[in-house]
């Protein structure tokens, strides 16, 4: 009698899918993208925000799947070129929005502007302008 080969759980397989497919969404641009930033002397969005908040672990991100599967011709945009979530600054919430110049040096497409509008919407205390970090 033949063991039967050790599969993966189709639900954890799929969950497994996802981590690894946002893992590249937050590489933004690729690693070669981080690394030009690095060489300029620049932090890369993400790094801006941890440096932002108080608490790097509890900031969340919103919209990260953003632009997934679109603009494939001009090599996609990973959550569409920027970064938002709410985060504690100074122990006061707050909406953050980053730019991120690994995605196409910055470059705008129809969602991130989208994105951009949309975030003041989930702002956590009502409405105070977003901070917009470098």
């Amino acid at each position: 009698m033949s063991q039967p080969s050790p599969t993966i759980n189709p639900l954890r397989e799929l969950n497994e899918t996802f981590k690894r497919a946002e893992a590249d969404i937050r590489q933004g641009g690729g690693m070669k993208a981080i690394e030009r930033q690095h060489g300029k002397g620049r932090l890369t969005a993400r790094e801006r925000v941890e440096k932002l908040v108080d608490d790097p672990k509890a900031f969340t991100e919103l919209g990260l799947w953003s632009a997934f599967g679109m603009y494939e011709d001009y090599g996609g945009a990973p959550a569409a070129g920027v970064v938002t979530g709410i985060g504690q600054v100074q122990g006061r919430p707050c909406m953050i929005i980053a730019n991120d110049a690994t995605v196409k040096a910055g470059a705008f497409f129809p969602m991130t502007c989208k994105k951009i509008i949309r975030a003041p919407d989930h702002r956590p205390d009502g409405p105070a302008a977003p901070d917009l970090p470098g």
